[in-house]
Parts: structure tokens; C-alpha cells; sequence
């Protein structure tokens, strides 16, 4: 037992940590119906790094985490400013094209390095399980300043996610909140992406907020049913990792999916 938690207690931590701040926004995603600018923006981080790692910045350098965070404050730029009032080609048409261009770019970079492969690997599972506990304190400080922002904004920002038409016919700056929604967005996820990767970062989004709006009703509701679904979840993989000795986040990944079917069970009787 003193092995398991010397060796799982910093992922599980960064697990809760996580949990704590995706699933929070996952609501707003899924409100929006833009279901996979998580992945977008996510793979935007990761090209930021690459290209950083191929000027020579470390993937895990300060200089690395500035060029990816500048690539994916750009593409908030961008999904804020194609939100529009009666949309001719859904959002959602435009995340998928460049989540698309962001992978394939990534590839090219990465293509010119001697160790591409291993790099792209690492941009997709992360490094949970070797993160140190400064790292897991910087997140932490990180996602609290963020989360006090969309309290102190949380009435515009629901009104946008839950009533786009109504906002902008109130005369909300849907635009402005927009931006300020995908950058603290943009902010989190190229923390998240550089610790925890690509594939689990998406599921910590996802897969609580889904799970909330199949077990309950009010945002309320659903946040405390995501928070949960997130807290076990984090326990049964990173318990599950450390007893079959399996890679942390390709195994969180795949209990989150679990937790899923069981939620859709749950909604189901």
C-alpha cells in the first residue's frame, strides 16, 4: 500500500484536479453543442509544442508551454469570432477542420525531427504518471484563478451556452464573453494537454458533463454528478494502472468509457 501511493498519489491528485475544472466546462461544451472543440484546441496545444519543440524548446520547457498556449489563444481567437447570430455552416463544421489541420500539421512538424514518433506519442498520452508535485501545485493555483473568473462571469456565460439566440437579443457582447470562455478554455487545456495529453484531457471533458446530463436536471446537479462520475473514475484507473502495471491515462481513458456505459445503464432503468 506504501508503494501504491508513493508511486500513484501525484496523478491521482492531478486526476481530482482535473476533474475539478473540465467538468465544469464540459457543461458549457455540451450546452454549446461544440462537442469536440476540447480535441480542437487540445491538438492546436500540441502543434504549438511541436513547432515549439522544432525552434528546440523542450516539450515540458517554460519557452514550449508559451509557444503552445500563444497557438491556442489564437485558435480561441478564431472559434470566438465564427460564433455567429444565424451560423450558414455550423461551428462544429469548423472545429473538425481544424482539429484536422492541427493533427496533420503536427505529423509535418513532428516528421522533421529524428524522434517524431516518441514526441507524438507523449503529446497524446502525457506524462501523468511521472508529473512532480510543483507541477501539480501550478495547475492547481492555475484552474482556481480560472474558476473564480467564470463564477464572478458564470450568469453571461450560461446565458450564451444555454440561450445564444436570447443573449445576442438582449445585447450581450456574445463575441467578447466568447473569447474570454475559449481563452481561460485555451489556458486550461494547454495545461492539461502538456500533463495529461491529448486523448485524456478530451475524456475528462466529455465524459463527466455527459454523465451529468443523463443523471440530472439543473447545472447544479449535473456538475456534482460530473464531479463524482470524475473522482471515481480517477480512482478505479489509476487503482487499475498501478495493479495490471498499465500506462496511467491510456487506462483512465478506458475506465472513463466504462463509467459512461454504466451512466447510460443507470439512465436507461
Amino acid at each position: 500500500m506504501t508503494g501504491f501511493w508513493e508511486l500513484m498519489a501525484r496523478p491521482f491528485v492531478a486526476c481530482l484536479i482535473l476533474t475539478g475544472i473540465h467538468a465544469y466546462l464540459g457543461l458549457h461544451v455540451i450546452e454549446r453543442g461544440v462537442i469536440f472543440v476540447d480535441l480542437a484546441l487540445a491538438q492546436v496545444a500540441a502543434f504549438g509544442a511541436t513547432v515549439g519543440f522544432l525552434w528546440g524548446f523542450g516539450l515540458h520547457s517554460t519557452a514550449g508551454y508559451f509557444v503552445s498556449l500563444a497557438f491556442t489563444l489564437l485558435g480561441a481567437a478564431v472559434f470566438a469570432l465564427t460564433r455567429l447570430r444565424k451560423p450558414v455552416v455550423p461551428q462544429e463544421a469548423l472545429i473538425g477542420v481544424v482539429y484536422a489541420v492541427a493533427a496533420a500539421a503536427s505529423i509535418l512538424v513532428l516528421s522533421r525531427a529524428a524522434e517524431g514518433g516518441e514526441e507524438l506519442k507523449a503529446l497524446l498520452v502525457g506524462h501523468l504518471l511521472f508529473v512532480e508535485w510543483p507541477e501539480v501545485v501550478k495547475i492547481l493555483l492555475l484552474y482556481s484563478v480560472i474558476g473564480l473568473a467564470h463564477w464572478l462571469a458564470r450568469r453571461p456565460l450560461l446565458a450564451i451556452s444555454q440561450d445564444p439566440e436570447g443573449a445576442f437579443a438582449r445585447g450581450l457582447r456574445v463575441r467578447w464573453w466568447d473569447f474570454l470562455f475559449y481563452a481561460t478554455f485555451g489556458f486550461v487545456v494547454t495545461s492539461s494537454v502538456e500533463m495529461a495529453g491529448v486523448l485524456l484531457v478530451f475524456s475528462f471533458l466529455i465524459v463527466p458533463a455527459v454523465c451529468g446530463v443523463l443523471l440530472a436536471r439543473t447545472v447544479g446537479q449535473r456538475l456534482l454528478v460530473g464531479w463524482a462520475v470524475g473522482i471515481l473514475t480517477s480512482v478505479g484507473g489509476v487503482t487499475g494502472s498501478y495493479v495490471w502495471d498499465l500506462p496511467t491515462g491510456a487506462t483512465v481513458v478506458c475506465a472513463f468509457g466504462v463509467s459512461l456505459a454504466v451512466c447510460a445503464a443507470l439512465r436507461r432503468w
